[in-house]
C-alpha cells in the first residue's frame, strides 16, 4: 500500500542575520507519512525549534521548499498559510496557553469557531467528542483555571485536533509536566495514532519519549546527523 506524505521538504536552509549572518538550517530534507509519531531530538540551540516554526509556516523567511499534504507553501499569502495552519495542523506546546476566563469546553471550540467550516453546535458536538477521546468530557464546563496542569495539557490536545488536522505538531510538549503526567500525554500520542490514523511530529528533549517514538530525527548544528526507525 503506498504510504501517504502528509509533509515534506526540500533542501531547507535558514539564516539568521543580526547581527551577523549565521546559518541555523543546512538542507534539511525530511519525509512524514500519514500515521506516523516522529520525534526531533538534539541538543539545545540546534536547530529543532526552527525548523519546527518552518515546518508549521509561521516562519517563511528560508531557503528550499515545503510541502504540506502534497501542496507547496511557496509564495502563499499570510491568509492563506494561516487557513493552512488552522485547518491541516494542530499545535501543543510545552505549556498549554488556554484561555483562563473561558471554560474548557470554550478553549476546545476555539480554533473550530476561527476556521469558521462548521455551525457553532457542530464546533461543540466535535469539541465534546475530542474531549471524550481524551477522557476529560466531565471538565468541559470548569473553567481552565481550575484544572489541574495535567488535565490542562489534555485540554490543549483536544484543542489541536479539533479540525482533524493533517498533522499535530508539539514543542516539548511534556516538558511541564511530572513524569506520570508525561506517561499519560505519551500514551495519548501513541493511541492517537494507533486508534485514529493520526500524525505526529514532536520536538523534545526526553530521550525515552523519543525512542518510543516510530522514527527519530536526530539533528546536530542546523544539520540531520541520523534518522533511527523503531517500528
Amino acid at each position: 500500500m503506498t504510504k501517504q506524505i502528509i509533509l515534506e521538504t526540500h533542501n531547507i536552509s535558514k539564516y539568521f542575520h543580526e547581527p551577523l549572518t549565521v546559518q541555523v538550517l543546512k538542507d534539511i530534507n525530511v519525509s512524514i507519512n500519514k500515521g506516523e509519531f516522529v520525534s526531533i531530538v538534539g541538543k539545545s540551540g540546534c536547530g529543532k525549534s526552527t525548523l519546527l516554526y518552518i515546518l508549521s509556516t509561521m516562519d517563511t523567511d528560508f531557503e528550499g521548499e515545503l510541502f504540506i499534504d502534497q501542496m507547496s507553501m511557496k509564495g502563499k499569502s499570510e491568509a492563506e498559510l494561516a487557513r493552512v495552519r488552522n485547518e491541516q495542523i494542530g499545535f501543543v506546546f510545552q505549556f498549554h496557553y488556554l484561555l483562563n476566563e473561558f471554560s474548557v469546553l470554550k478553549n476546545v471550540m476555539l480554533p473550530g469557531l476561527k476556521l469558521n467550516k462548521y455551525t457553532k453546535e457542530e464546533v461543540e458536538h466535535r469539541a465534546i467528542e475530542k474531549l471524550k477521546i481524551l477522557g476529560i468530557e466531565h471538565l468541559a464546563l470548569k473553567s481552565a483555571n481550575h484544572i489541574s496542569g495535567g488535565e490542562k495539557q489534555r485540554v490543549a490536545i483536544a484543542r489541536a485536533l479539533i479540525n482533524d488536522p493533517n498533522i499535530i505538531m508539539g514543542d516539548e510538549p511534556t516538558g511541564n509536566l511530572d513524569k506520570k503526567n508525561g506517561e499519560l500525554v505519551f500514551h495519548i500520542f501513541e493511541e492517537l495514532t494507533k486508534e485514529f490514523n493520526q500524525t505526529l511530529l514532536m520536538v523534545t528533549h526526553d530521550e525515552g519519549f523519543a525512542k518510543r517514538t516510530d522514527r527519530v530525527i536526530e539533528m546536530e548544528d542546523g544539520k540531520i546527523i541520523n534518522i533511527d526507525q523503531y517500528t
